[in-house]
């Protein structure tokens, strides 16, 4: 008859043959990368910005609440109607959080719908000027850099 064995329920030692980054200790290294092809507008590659989104919000702000008043002030009905009335760029753009605000909310109210309109069109990725038009907390307390890749693909 087997003895049982001492181990049994016990866990496993933790092991460090190569501490878990394929090398020994002395050739391990940790770099941050900090460097970026978003912003370029020069040389073989070029993804340069194009817009700068977001409003510029005092504690309390919400606006989501000013946009939708706003809307109706100026006669729209839904945020899909400023599509035909507001000048969109027709392709897609890269988007990555800035950290400068671009509008105050008590900017002309053209600009404040137009900046709304782009930031319902944006995800936290992309902006995409065919998807629909989505207004929320969210979306219009992101500030947002949009850059043109198109320099990038070809």
């Amino acid at each position: 008859m087997m003895e049982p064995s001492p181990l049994r329920g016990l866990q496993r030692p933790t092991q460090h043959a190569n501490a878990g980054w394929g090398g020994p200790p002395s050739r391990q290294r940790r770099e941050r990368i900090r460097s970026t092809l978003l912003g370029s507008d020069d040389g073989e590659i070029r993804c340069p910005r194009m817009i700068r989104l977001g409003f510029s919000l005092l504690p309390g702000e919400n606006p989501l609440d000013f946009v939708n008043s706003l809307l109706i002030d100026e006669g729209y009905g839904s945020p899909e109607e400023l599509r035909s009335a507001l000048g969109l760029p027709d392709r897609p753009y890269l988007c990555r959080p800035s950290l400068e605000p671009a509008c105050a909310l008590s900017a002309a109210p053209a600009e404040v719908l137009r900046q709304a309109l782009m930031l319902g069109l944006c995800t936290a990725q992309q902006f995409d000027p065919l998807r629909p038009v989505i207004w929320t907390l969210g979306s219009l307390t992101r500030v947002v850099d949009l850059f043109d890749a198109q320099g990038f693909y070809q």
